[in-house]
């Protein structure tokens, strides 16, 4: 075979080879779903915050399992315990496949909210779910990798924090798939659920 055609043959096979490789590591395309598909979205990638449980924490921690994460705080009045509610009782739902789902709630807080406050707080909704937090620096980058706005509202001798409140969905492998608003129902909650865990 002449020189020429032995190194077109080599590039082809090569070539091939990375589409088919590209086609097997895309996720799978969502469709029907209630929330917002961010399947390939080149944010909220990862993270390394320090737990509730003691342990130093990032997302590969929870390969195997559906994370839902959430960031909010321990004073807040509504969106927050409102969130937590509604994962608590999306993991009722789910019945024995809610044990393959791991809520994370991250502080914006981490003034106030100490490891302790933090644990009680997120543990009085479901002992599974865990607290995350960092320091200010640690906070603010998560934040702007994860696209949430966050932001300390005076109010009197006190303050209160403006934040985004948005749930955000990974499947399995650790890739970010859906955002989930908080006008949601927990039903939608629990079918957009479904939808990552029939992945595997």
């Amino acid at each position: 075979m002449p020189p020429i055609l032995r190194f077109l043959r080599i590039i082809t096979t090569v070539l091939i080879g990375c589409l088919i490789l590209y086609g097997c590591s895309r996720p799978a395309t969502l469709t029907n779903i209630h929330g917002r598909d961010l399947t390939g979205a080149e944010f909220g990638r990862d993270f390394s915050l320090d737990g509730t449980d003691g342990a130093r924490h990032t997302l590969s921690d929870f390969r195997d399992k559906v994370v839902l994460v959430f960031f909010g705080f321990t004073q807040c009045p509504d969106i927050c315990p409102t969130a937590l509610l509604r994962a608590a009782n999306v993991k009722k739902m789910l019945g024995k496949d809610g044990q393959r789902l791991q809520v994370l709630f991250i502080t914006v807080d981490p003034e106030r909210d100490s490891a302790q406050l933090l644990g009680n707080y997120v543990n009085a909704f479901d002992p599974t779910f865990l607290g995350l937090y960092g320091s200010l620096q640690e906070t603010r980058q998560t934040a702007e990798e994860f696209k949430v706005y966050y932001q300390k509202i005076p109010t009197g001798s006190s303050y209160t924090m403006d934040h985004t409140a948005l749930s955000y969905l990974y499947d399995t492998a650790g890739r970010l798939r859906i955002a989930l608003s908080h006008t949601q129902t927990d039903k939608e909650y629990v079918q957009d659920i479904r939808k990552i865990l029939a992945l595997d």
